[in-house]
């Protein structure tokens, strides 16, 4: 069962870490009724970048197993050898970049020609350019706009990439089907690395009670909130309130991307990754897991298994794909 959550007790707990994680000017910037400048805000502020559940390098490991069966070549690896290897003049289209780590690792390849990278974001373009210049790569290009505003060209791209930003947009099968099909050539690939469940982050009962199962998996020690004198005893789940005011095109659709995706495209591949059990276990805590050693290896792989075993009944919350627009 569903539940529709408008405020939890998550969401004081969370707005307090994020003023000690993030300062009081990150707080005051989601007091403004303009939903692009909240939706700014939560990407172009510095971030604490060991509180999410991402950054673990051990489960990054358990990604690229899922994905390619070795856990040292993650997904965009995978699918470039198996689908644009030895191919020459390659367009590349991303959309919603972000700090562009994933683009700046395919523009090593000589097989793609042009990448372009879209986001609204201009500090992280800024400093992706920075790099990308350090690296004398030029064959990828910084664009700083809206994607609603962005300019689709027909049939100008062989690729279009959504890194964990498709969750942010409305409106996705039109987006889908109108835009990116369009822009695409004939037999164009269409990437994604996203969140595809609930919208709003609105989960079922039966998946936070497994959350918490995973919290009590670990010790307290482990357990201290990022930057706080917290600790996390028990998760209750995001409020739909919380949710707006603090990025209002945070997983606005998310339930929406699979269907659309499969009604438009092609499915060469897809791999489910999990994320359903361990974003909710790890948010906050993850800075303590950064390191690993043998203690905290064995809490993890019972995490994993615990992961594992509610996924076999019930749809992966993040997964990678790779499609083809029909002929």
């Amino acid at each position: 069962m569903k539940l529709a959550r408008i405020i939890t007790i998550d969401d004081f707990v969370e707005t307090y870490c994020k003023l000690k994680q993030r300062g009081f000017a990150f707080i005051l910037s989601k007091f403004t009724f303009n939903d692009r400048l909240r939706t700014l805000s939560a990407f172009d502020t510095p971030r604490d970048k060991t509180s999410n559940w991402w950054t673990i390098p051990y489960i990054y490991k358990r990604w690229c197993f899922l994905v390619s069966g070795n856990t040292e070549i993650n997904f965009q690896d995978y699918f470039f050898q198996k689908y644009f290897k030895d191919k020459k003049g390659l367009t590349i289209l991303s959309l919603g970049t972000g700090s562009c780590k994933l683009e700046l690792d395919l523009a090593k390849h000589s097989e793609f020609e042009k990448i372009v990278c879209v986001d609204i974001a201009k500090s992280l373009l800024n400093k992706a350019e920075e790099i990308a210049n350090s690296k004398n790569l030029t064959n990828i290009e910084f664009l700083c706009t809206d994607l609603y505003k962005y300019d689709f060209q027909k049939e100008s791209f062989d690729l279009v990439i959504f890194n964990s930003s498709l969750h942010h947009f409305k409106d996705i099968d039109k987006l889908l089907s109108e835009k990116v099909k369009y822009c695409l050539k004939k037999e164009g690939k269409l990437m994604i690395n996203e969140y595809v469940g609930p919208d709003k982050l609105q989960f079922t009962a039966d998946q936070i009670k497994v959350i918490n199962q995973g919290i009590q998996l670990i010790d307290k020690k482990y357990r201290k909130r990022s930057g706080t004198t917290i600790y996390k005893n028990k998760f209750y789940g995001s409020g739909l309130l919380r949710m707006y005011v603090a990025d209002p095109s945070e997983c606005v659709e998310s339930s929406q991307i699979l269907p659309s995706i499969r009604k438009h495209f092609t499915i060469l591949e897809e791999k489910p990754i999990g994320g359903n059990i361990l974003m909710g276990v790890f948010k906050d805590i993850a800075y303590n897991f950064i390191e690993i050693d043998s203690e905290k290896e064995k809490i993890m792989q019972k995490l994993f298994d615990l992961e594992d075993e509610f996924i076999r009944d019930n749809p992966s919350d993040y997964l990678v794909g790779i499609y083809q627009k029909p002929n």
